[in-house]
């Protein structure tokens, strides 16, 4: 791949300003500067690395990225009331490809703890369907304590009031004296929130900490991301395959 198309492939600009990056003396690849933008390089070979104004970057055809959301953010790129969880990754992921990557999911802006972000749209889709009913585990930490019978109404389902269908956890159990650790399929507008409230209760805190076969590394610290390996990717995107 011509070096130009590296660049442009990977977020850096439009192809003009991945040209004038080139001239400026600005990309670098294994320590020597490279001026020439039709120069061909081997991406295939893994990891391919580049830097631009001194910054390494590893060259991936498709992002893969989790983050540990921190609260205070919305999950848009139009935000209303609070800053975009966007602005948490690097400038090259929000601007790759066709709209830079997309976050697969949601969480609400109070919410913390993993969040999956690509640029590889039929990933995003049979990640965020309910028919592929990907699980996603939730720390829940409520106003008061859950008792025994609201776990169990939690399980056996629990009906929202724009659903006459009711939705329950694949999983509910206590961590502490008000914490529930809770398994959903399904994925619904606040709806371990809605959950709570239904049985009587209250969140007070919430944070994902699984989706799927991917569980949120405990060094991954608040506000920031890292490229899934393929091993986290299997991980994730074998739970949705299969159901």
């Amino acid at each position: 791949m011509e070096l130009e198309q590296i660049l442009f492939s990977q977020g850096f600009g439009t192809r003009r300003q991945c040209r004038m990056l080139i001239a400026q003396g600005a990309v670098g690849i294994g320590g020597t500067v490279r001026e020439d933008p039709a120069a061909a390089f081997d991406v295939d070979a893994a990891p391919f690395e580049f830097e631009v104004n001194g910054e390494r970057w590893v060259f991936h055809t498709r992002a893969y990225v989790m983050l540990h959301k921190p609260a205070g953010y919305e999950c848009s790129q139009k935000p209303k009331s609070h800053p975009s969880v966007y602005r948490l990754l690097p400038a090259p992921l929000r601007e790759r490809g066709k709209g830079g990557v997309q976050a697969v999911g949601r969480l609400d802006q109070d919410a913390t703890g993993l969040l999956l972000f690509s640029d590889n749209g039929q990933f995003i889709h049979r990640m965020a369907s309910l028919k592929h009913h990907v699980p996603k585990v939730y720390e829940v930490t409520a106003s008061e304590s859950v008792s025994p019978l609201q776990m169990e109404r939690l399980l056996a389902g629990v009906v929202l009031e724009d659903d006459p269908e009711p939705v329950k956890a694949l999983a509910c159990a206590a961590t502490g004296p008000c914490q529930i650790s809770l398994t959903l399929a399904s994925g619904k507008y606040h709806q371990v929130k809605r959950m709570l409230a239904a049985v009587g209760n209250h969140v007070e805190q919430l944070h994902r900490s699984r989706i799927g076969g991917l569980a949120l590394p405990p060094d991954l610290k608040a506000g920031e991301w890292r490229w899934l390996s393929g091993e986290q990717l299997a991980a994730v995107a074998g739970s949705a395959s299969r159901r």
